[in-house]
């Protein structure tokens, strides 16, 4: 909450006690009128009382006594009732100036609290450059958070890695692009020049700190470039590395001045990017690893097709094989079935001959098929039926 509200809500305070209270004596003022007026009817009727009861009598007075009292109950009610209301009605307003007063006490604190972190966090700022790095690196990876990119996929924080002549790299953030290409995003912090040239009050003043802020950001830049991060084993750049500026007033205080800043910073092979456009940026990548997603995606289903196609193809041919042996069994069966019982001298018939020499086995041929045995037997050139060989256990 700032000041103005805070103000604004003691001042509407200030009103709603200065208006109950004149709302409170208003309504005292008019029972004391009222009170007073019914003192006024009360003696009046008396009088008339009086003069009743000396004009006309005892039963007069009596009767004209009870005719006052049925007047005036009425008017007693209604003042109970109306002095009820008011109290009900101060009650209630002193407990919502309670409550008022609580809230505003409470809003009071939490804007102490938030005043006295963000000091605390400007003086964290300020007073270390690790400090400073590690908020800026917190503020790249909450950004690479809801860029659409997934962590330890398309992209790894704090990676070392090892030159060719021995040295390590350790790059904030080393995102992958498809065709196992990479990108380079290292946070970079210039805020003590630009909170300086933000508190200062004269020109020549803001102009130092402005001087010191735009020294900040090309000393990043020469740094950065001399990182020489595509020259680490294993990473394939695009001849480039993004240097991440977290806050957003100071990049563009920064381009704003210094026209050649980013000329100066390609030439390096650094390009410098703000919150804003590095998720555009982030998201850019998202979307080209969506498609290369369905790319794969393709690419595997159309693999699948062909291999399940040859699959197929081959268990035609397997069936084709079966078939195959089935006929090839099948001719082999009828030759065994014409061994069995077709022709002169089959089997059924010596086995038949065998039981007429007087050998009593316990079981016997069915005898459609050894009828049919003995006939093909007696007749070797007839053309013999199939025989239904039944099994016996």
């Amino acid at each position: 909450m700032t000041r103005e509200e805070a103000q604004r809500l003691r001042e509407e305070n200030a009103r709603l006690l200065t208006s109950s209270a004149a709302e409170k004596n208003q309504s005292e003022e008019k029972l004391q009128l009222l009170i007073e007026a019914r003192a006024a009817l009360t003696e009046q009727f008396q009088n008339l009382a009086n003069k009743i009861f000396e004009e006309k009598g005892e039963k007069l007075v009596q009767q004209n006594i009870s005719n006052l009292d049925s007047l005036l109950k009425p008017l007693g009610e209604r003042l109970r009732e109306f002095q009820v209301r008011v109290e009900e009605t101060y009650d209630k307003e002193s407990k919502q100036r309670f409550s008022l007063q609580n809230e505003i006490q409470k809003l009071v604190e939490l804007n102490t609290q938030i005043s006295e972190d963000a000091v605390n966090l400007t003086n964290a700022l300020k007073g270390s450059s690790k400090t400073q790095g590690s908020w800026g690196e917190l503020i790249l990876e909450r950004i690479l958070e809801v860029s659409g990119l997934q962590k330890g996929r398309e992209y790894d924080v704090q990676v070392s890695m090892s030159r060719e002549d021995g040295t390590k790299g350790r790059p904030d953030v080393l995102i992958r692009l498809p065709e196992n290409k990479h990108v380079v995003v290292d946070s970079k912090v210039s805020l003590t020049a630009y909170d300086a040239y933000c508190a200062a009050d004269d020109d020549a003043e803001k102009a130092r700190h402005l001087a010191k802020h735009l020294e900040s950001v090309r000393g990043h830049v020469q740094g950065l470039g001399d990182q020489n991060y595509q020259t680490l084993y294993g990473i394939r750049t695009l001849d480039f590395v993004l240097m991440f500026i977290p806050i957003e007033p100071a990049f563009v205080l920064a381009a704003q001045q210094d026209h050649e800043l980013f000329v100066d910073a390609m030439k390096q092979n650094v390009m410098i990017v703000s919150p804003t456009t590095l998720l555009i940026s982030l998201r850019t990548i998202a979307s080209v690893w969506r498609y290369e997603y369905q790319n794969r995606n393709t690419q595997e289903l159309a693999r699948q097709c062909a291999a399940l196609y040859d699959k197929f193809v081959g268990f035609v041919a397997d069936l084709e094989d079966v078939g195959k042996k089935i006929d090839s069994a099948h001719k082999s069966y009828e030759d065994a079935h014409s061994k069995l019982g077709t022709g002169k001298g089959n089997l059924i018939r010596q086995v038949e001959r065998i039981r007429e020499l007087g050998v009593k086995p316990t079981k016997t041929l069915p005898a459609q098929l050894t009828e049919s045995a003995l006939d093909s037997d007696a007749n070797p050139d007839a053309q013999a039926k199939p025989l239904k060989v039944i099994r016996s256990d």
